[in-house]
Formats: C-alpha cells, sequence, structure tokens
C-alpha cells in the first residue's frame, strides 16, 4: 500500500514527515493510528523497521555510485553477513533502482559533472532501502525534478513495494496525473485539518458530491490542492456558478469527510487497532563499532584522496607557508627579539589554522 500526501505549501510541513518516520515515538503510535493501520509490519523480514529518505540529497560527490552504496551497506547491514554478501546486496539494489548504467559514475557536485537529480534521487533511495525497511517514508522526493525523472523514480518505488510488499508514505507536491495515477491511497492535508483520507480513485467523486468536481482535461491532484490552499484565492467555485472563500470550502469538505462512509470506516478500523494495542517494534542489529569506524576511515581517505580542494590543494599551502616562514624566521638567534619573533610565529601558524578549519566548516 502506498499511501500518499497531499496539502499546500506551509512553513515547517517537513517536520510532519519527520514525526511520521519515527515509529517508537509515542506521537506515532497513540496520535497517528490511522497510519499504523496501513502498515504489514510482521508479514515482512527485513533488518531495519523504517527508513527515512530525506528531500535533500546528502552525498559524497567523489564517491561513484557502487562505492556510496557499497559503503552504506557496509555500515548498515549486519557482522554476520560476509562482505560479499553485503555487496551483492549494494548491486541488486543499485539494479532495482536503474542505475546500473552508472555504476561506475562519480556522484558528482558543484563544479563537478556527475550525476544528474534524478539519478541522485535514485541513489539517495538506493541507501535507505538497503536494509530491506518494512516501511519507507519519502520527503519531496520528486522537487526540483521534470515530470519525466519524477514519474520514472515513483515508477521505480512502485515496483519495489510490490515486488518486497513493503509500506510506501509519500509527502509530495504537485504531482503529474501520471504520478498520482501510480498512488492506492490519498491523504489531503489543510491547515492543521484531514480533508480527505481514503483510495485516490475515490477523491473525484467524493469533491464532486461536495460541490466542487473537477473540470474536464485537468491534472487532480492540482485540483485538490487549488480548492484547499487559502493563501491565495480568497474566493473559489462551487457547483454551477457559486463563490465561497477557500476557508468555508476546506471547512465543508472536512465536515464532509467525517461524516462520509469513507471517514466512519477509517474511524472504525482505528478504534479496532486501539482495542488491539500494540507492542515496541525492536530495530535489527547493524555493524559493529569497530567495523563501522574501519569503514569511515577507509571512506574519508578515498574522498580526501580524489578532492583536489580538500586534501591536496591544502597540502601545497601548507608546504608554502613552511617554506615562507622558514625563510623569515630562519636563524633568529636567541637573544630577547627572537623570543618575540618566535611568539608571532605561533600566533600566524594558529591563526591561519583557525581560518583553514572555518572555510572547511562553510565548504562543508
Amino acid at each position: 500500500m502506498r499511501p500518499c500526501h497531499l496539502f499546500p505549501h506551509q512553513p515547517g510541513q517537513p517536520m510532519e514527515v519527520k514525526h511520521l518516520s519515527n515509529p517508537f515515538t509515542s506521537f506515532w503510535w497513540n496520535q497517528c493510528p490511522s497510519f499504523v493501520s496501513h502498515m504489514i509490519l510482521s508479514d515482512v523480514q527485513g533488518f531495519c523497521t523504517e527508513a527515512y529518505v530525506t528531500q535533500d540529497d546528502i552525498l559524497m560527490t567523489t564517491l561513484t555510485v557502487r562505492e556510496a552504496v557499497y559503503y552504506s551497506a557496509l555500515l548498515q547491514l549486519p557482522d554476520s553477513m560476509s562482505r560479499s554478501e553485503k555487496r551483492e546486496r549494494a548491486d541488486t539494489t543499485i539494479k532495482e533502482m536503474g542505475l546500473q548504467d552508472a555504476m561506475n559514475t562519480r556522484i558528482g557536485g558543484w563544479g563537478n559533472k556527475g550525476l544528474s537529480g534524478g539519478q541522485k534521487r535514485r541513489v539517495g533511495i538506493c541507501i535507505e532501502i538497503l536494509m530491506r525497511p518494512k516501511l519507507l517514508f519519502l520527503d519531496e522526493p520528486t522537487s526540483g525534478l521534470d515530470s519525466a525523472a519524477s514519474y520514472h523514480i515513483m515508477k521505480r518505488i512502485v515496483g519495489l513495494a510490490k515486488q518486497d510488499g513493503r509500506t510506501v508514505v509519500v509527502a509530495i507536491h504537485q504531482p503529474s496525473s501520471e504520478v498520482f495515477e501510480l498512488f492506492h491511497n490519498l491523504c489531503l492535508l489543510s491547515y492543521g485539518k484531514t480533508v480527505y483520507f481514503g483510495p485516490a480513485s475515490a477523491a473525484e467523486e467524493f469533491f464532486s458530491l461536495n460541490g466542487f468536481p473537477c473540470p474536464t482535461m485537468r491534472n487532480p491532484s492540482d485540483h485538490y490542492l487549488r480548492t484547499i490552499n487559502k493563501d491565495f484565492d480568497p474566493d473559489i467555485e462551487q457547483g454551477y456558478g457559486k463563490s465561497i472563500s477557500t476557508e468555508e470550502a476546506i471547512n465543508s469538505l472536512a465536515n464532509s469527510y467525517k461524516s462520509s462512509q469513507i471517514g466512519q470506516q477509517l474511524g472504525a478500523q482505528i478504534a479496532e487497532i486501539h482495542k488491539k494495542g500494540g507492542g515496541v517494534l525492536e530495530k535489527g542489529s547493524q555493524a559493529s563499532f569497530t567495523t563501522q569506524s574501519m569503514v569511515l576511515t577507509r571512506r574519508s581517505l578515498v574522498n580526501m584522496n580524489r578532492d583536489l580542494g580538500y586534501y591536496w590543494l591544502r597540502l601545497a599551502i601548507i608546504i608554502a607557508l613552511c617554506l615562507c616562514l622558514g625563510t623569515i624566521f630562519y636563524d633568529i638567534g636567541h637573544s630577547y627579539g627572537s623570543i618575540q619573533a618566535r611568539g608571532s610565529m605561533l600566533m600566524f601558524v594558529a591563526a591561519f589554522l583557525a581560518f583553514m578549519s572555518i572555510g572547511d566548516s562553510l565548504r562543508s
């Protein structure tokens, strides 16, 4: 099952997905049982319970696709798996996301040619699904991508969900009609109110029955968001030429949903889940501290070796500085003035190292 979240752009929206992506908190278990009803946690085998794909791609630009995923596999997968099994898991995951032709391509970044935006997003997804999570959260996975790239990414995710039977929850902005058709369930949120939560195919009928039919040849998701967004349009059309404020439309839809058959069925399902109760979900084991330290050290050395500005340029600057200081302060003697000269040199070196550290922080 793949619930989809649609909501008008508001501050703090990623926080909702971050809260939902932690099923071990009381917020998740006590306040969001409607989402728990869409999990089939006991029927799926894996090392991890849930995974969260952030909106921003946080990847090391100097690594290739295979290296990035393989290092992540070494860090996440337990020591009970051999290195060959971890490498096989990494290669299989890369192929599942359609990146087999870019395995040996560096990720790249600003000033360095590498993967496209869609490919980087798929690499981020690969890293998160290595543990075969039972529940996968994606925070706006199509932001910044064109419609074709968005469709191919979401189609790959849907294929993985069907293959492994995992639950995927997506927070998404303005999906195309092709992407919207991939979702099974739809959740429309507006300013803290649930406007609709149910089958995506039944949303159009719900809006039509409440006087907000979707015009012909219009993307349904665009119509839904335009109807429940009160930031720009003070009035919207309802039914046959009538106009009401957007806030009134939101309240009308929210109240109608509560009294609808879909809303009542969901309420009954939530009550049934509350009666059953639940236990604490235990997260599977990962690599040991020693293994993680060795892998991180090796990855850092590879990154420094390949990054010209990070290591080699810094080494050249330090060598040049040593030659300059050695020339200036050569044979200064042991007089009282030499003590001041040595103090000045130490202060200059300390300031230089401090500014170098600040530059690294700004660069990262």
